[in-house]
């Protein structure tokens, strides 16, 4: 016998409606999500094939003649934008330009790694063998000091503003001592070696006459590959009655700097552009990073300083 009434039956039955209305929302929230996420996805991959090929809005064939800008900027290192992968990848895509009348590197970085500094010395030297009709020009700003100077060596020619610092041609490793800290704190070191000098200048150990006399012949020999390539960069430009001081490390400003014989004038991307070269626009081919590794910093970074404010100003 059906006892079910007419109110309990559209009860049952508005009841039933609203649970598939809700099922059916979840549904449509869900294909929402998963859109929004392919679309977000398609235009990062859209801006990562097409920004390499636009400058300023426009495409690299529409540009005409002009002067193509590569910068280097912060310490040349591994893993930045001054990496010798970058810049040679920005100098690379420079030199290819079919309307480019020449390249200027702008410089501002206190320098860094030798080995960094080198390769991209050298790959300048390659590419403008392999294009002789394309000057390079070095445009320092606000410095262009150690490494970076080794790199601007290899221009045709390089210029700076007055109060640039330049030079320092020298190498330097540094390090500490505290063995003495460590006896006074009552701190036994205890390090256990394969390899009589594996230890290797151990900053918590006593100095080796041995280990230092074999650094500073290692440390000779870089400083000399560093003059061997500012002597075939500069030659005869150089003031040879001060190249003592010259290859001392001492820095340099610009306007003393054309007086030695480091740098061949004043000016800057600008006058550089339109004075030298005669392309008065300038067009930046500088190599970026790829978006994963920006990524990665910048969530690194987000996620350091979460970590500080949370324990710099933690939650009452």
């Amino acid at each position: 016998m059906n006892t079910e009434t007419n109110n309990e039956r559209w009860e049952r039955e508005t009841l039933r409606e609203v649970l598939l209305e809700h099922i059916r929302e979840q549904r449509r929230a869900r294909r929402w999500k998963l859109g929004t996420r392919l679309a977000l996805v398609a235009a990062v991959v859209f801006l990562a094939v097409s920004l390499p090929t636009c400058r300023f809005g426009h495409t690299v064939d529409e540009i005409g003649p002009h002067t193509a800008q590569v910068r280097l900027e912060g310490p040349i290192m591994a893993d930045s934008s001054a990496g010798s992968d970058i810049v040679i990848q920005g100098l690379n895509a420079a030199f290819r330009a079919p309307d480019a009348e020449a390249i200027v590197l702008r410089i501002n970085s206190p320098g860094g790694s030798p080995v960094h500094s080198s390769q991209i010395h050298h790959e300048i030297k390659r590419l403008r063998k392999e294009h002789p009709e394309t000057a390079l020009y070095a445009v320092i700003e606000d410095i262009g000091a150690s490494g970076a100077y080794y790199v601007a060596a290899a221009a045709d020619e390089i210029y700076v503003d007055r109060a640039s610092l330049v030079g320092s041609i020298g190498v330097i490793m540094g390090g500490f001592g505290l063995q003495d800290a460590m006896e006074r704190l009552g701190i036994e070191r205890r390090v256990y070696t394969a390899g009589d000098n594996k230890a290797f200048l151990d900053p918590f150990s006593p100095e080796n006459p041995r280990h230092v006399d074999h650094l500073r012949a290692m440390l000779d020999e870089i400083h000399e590959q560093f003059i061997e390539a500012v002597l075939e960069g500069r030659g005869e430009r150089l003031d040879e009655t001060r190249t003592d001081e010259l290859f001392s490390g001492l820095v340099w400003t610009g306007e003393q700097g054309v007086t030695l014989g480091l740098v061949d004038g004043i000016g800057d991307i600008r006058t550089v552009a339109r004075d030298v070269v005669g392309a008065e626009e300038i067009v930046d081919y500088t190599a970026e990073r790829d978006f994963l590794s920006v990524l990665a910093d910048r969530l690194g970074a987000a996620a350091g300083r979460a970590v500080h404010s949370a324990l710099t100003y933690p939650a009452p």
